[in-house]
């Protein structure tokens, strides 16, 4: 099945990669000369992809949970047809280029997420892949299959290690996602050294022990076992599957098989020891025809072929379905009716007190009734943040329509996931624990941010009124910190109005995560925002006088303190406006 232009092509994504880190002076090279043959017969042999329509929804999505492999994954996007040149290559990790040091989604077409930090990608590989499996569930008929795609993904030792993908993959295996396919680069070498010096598991028992399955190709330069094992992969119908491939950092360098070729440029003298093991005659930046024509020939022509059946089958689903076909095209394109929220519940001042977690929660029953896209879940915390859609199932391989993801106590892998499901497309999704426990996703928030992933945080019991349960579960410091991260809106609305309106703007997002700050304690419902149509300035004057001696300026649960305490500087003659200020970002 393999010929020597096969060969010749893992060989040009290799030199392509080690160009482009020549050039920069910066890069990563072991990765790319290691991994590269699994990188080409994944991307050539077996993913459906269309390079010259990138956000073809049924596209299969890949990966590259190894972030600091971005030179190989450039190269192969450039190769495949996607639109990224060699001058773009040549701009590897330059200032504005479409080549960065690590892959940024929407920044390069073709990659799907952003990586770097080591163990997200597989979170947001599970996140893609669960989008995949209730999308699917909501929407192929008998008749028509208009979802259908898998998930790959490539990993290194150090994804392996870090917790997060160990929350991940644990509820990976337990939803039995078995369109999600990871490839483990197995190169026995981290940054520091040896891999034994820090990491002993058997990586085989772990996943196994996860509810995933386990493939082994001994070989990581044999294409033809490589290509048989993502095959196999591809035919289990259950859990998820590990390929840990066997390969030398480094390939082809003099100090293959060493930590000497982990995070630097080899240097001229090294590259040219490299090409020549290689047999590649070619100078730098340059690829030979026949490379071109291989890709051509793969996913160029496959990718091609497979869009055009499904935009036929997409056109008869619109004619057939067309309820549904609207409705799915509302997740898509994440654009609700304008007035989508006139439906939603409106509160007056002669109502109960309510903390903004439950009326938050009331909000979410009646979202939840204008789309079916619109779903979340908790970190083993429904109870507590209300953010489960009542009279809906949990999300299971038994139920995979069910709109409420039981995470479980996975906060971190919890956001991580949510970043895949909204990447994917086709979803207005929420994930929820409490406030203090924010620190421990953080990470996955600042690339929320990074990436533009519009999904709606709800962090509730968020300050010290928590009370009973003492300082360890008392947010204090989360607030600020999560003010300081750029493109996020934090919401924290004074009561069940503001609440209202915030989700207004969580679901209206395109392009910002959108944090809400709920209280665990009651608060009453403000004359003052009864007639409130929005709260897109982030603040407003919640309380005038003319020529004020002081302006009292509150978020949350404050502002209601904030009233009382103006009424009392009243009755000692001063001047007060009070101004609500739910988010300092709109």
């Amino acid at each position: 099945m393999f010929t020597k232009n096969d060969q010749l092509a893992v060989n040009a994504i290799r030199c392509l990669s080690l160009a482009q880190i020549e050039k920069a002076n910066s890069g990563h090279p072991g990765l790319p000369m290691g991994a590269s043959p699994m990188a080409y017969v994944l991307f050539n042999k077996i993913l459906k992809a269309n390079p010259k329509n990138e956000n073809w929804f049924d596209r299969d999505r890949f990966v590259l949970s190894a972030g600091h492999g971005s030179a190989m994954l450039y190269s192969l996007l450039h190769l495949s047809g996607y639109d990224l040149s060699i001058d773009d290559l040549k701009q590897f990790r330059q200032k504005g280029s479409k080549t960065p040091g690590h892959p940024e989604y929407s920044h390069t077409k073709g990659v799907e997420v952003t990586t770097g930090p080591l163990g997200q990608g597989i979170g947001q590989a599970v996140g893609l892949a669960i989008a995949e499996k209730h999308i699917e569930a909501l929407y192929n008929k008998d008749d028509l299959k208009i979802i259908d795609h898998y998930t790959y993904a490539l990993c290194g030792d150090g994804d392996l290690m870090e917790g997060v993908s160990y929350e991940a993959m644990s509820l990976a295996g337990h939803l039995n996602l078995n369109k999600l396919i990871v490839l483990y680069d197995s190169n026995d070498i981290c940054l520091d050294g040896n891999l034994s010096s820090s990491f002993s598991e058997n990586v085989e028992k772990r996943v196994k022990a996860q509810n995933w399955n386990y493939l082994k190709v001994e070989d990581g330069n044999n294409l033809e076992e490589i290509y048989k094992a993502i095959k196999k992969a591809k035919e289990n119908q259950n859990g998820p599957t590990l390929i840990e491939v066997k390969t030398i950092i480094g390939y082809g360098s003099k100090n293959q098989g060493t930590n000497k070729v982990h995070g630097a440029p080899i240097g001229d003298d090294d590259f040219s020891l490299a090409k020549k093991n290689y047999g590649w005659e070619f100078e730098d930046f340059i690829v030979p025809d026949e490379v071109y024509k291989t890709f051509e020939d793969g996913i160029l022509k496959n990718g091609k072929e497979e869009n055009e059946k499904w935009d036929e089958i997409l056109k008869n689903y619109e004619e057939k379905y067309p309820k549904d076909y609207k409705e799915l095209m509302i997740g898509i394109n994440r654009k609700l009716p304008k007035d989508f929220m006139k439906d939603v519940k409106k509160y007056d001042s002669s109502m109960k007190a309510l903390a903004t977690r439950a009326s938050s929660g009331e909000v979410i029953q009646d979202l939840s009734k204008i789309t079916r896209n619109f779903w979340g879940g908790s970190a083993d915390l429904f109870a507590s943040n209300k953010t489960d859609i009542k009279d809906e199932k949990s999300f299971s391989d038994e139920n995979s329509c069910g709109r409420n993801i039981f995470y479980g106590v996975r906060e971190f892998a919890m956001a991580a996931i949510g970043n895949g499901i909204i990447a994917h497309g086709g979803s207005f999704h929420h994930v929820s624990t409490f406030f203090v426990f924010a620190d421990y996703l953080k990470a996955a928030i600042r690339l929320s941010a990074l990436s533009g992933h519009a999904l709606t945080y709800v962090f509730t019991h968020d300050s010290i009124a928590v009370g009973e349960d003492g300082p360890t579960h008392e947010p204090i410091e989360q607030l600020a910190m999560l003010r300081s991260i750029p493109n996020t809106i934090v919401i924290r609305p004074a009561d069940a109005n503001e609440t209202r309106l915030a989700w207004k703007i969580a679901l209206e997002s395109q392009n910002t995560p959108v944090i809400l700050s709920l209280t665990r304690q009651n608060l009453p419902n403000l004359k003052q925002t009864e007639n409130l149509e929005d709260i897109n300035r982030g603040a407003y004057v919640i309380k005038d006088c003319e020529n004020p001696e002081l302006i009292l300026i509150s978020t949350g649960s404050e502002v209601s303190l904030a009233l009382e305490v103006s009424k009392k500087l009243e009755e000692e003659n001063k001047k007060v406006k009070v101004v609500s200020m739910p988010s300092m970002e709109l």
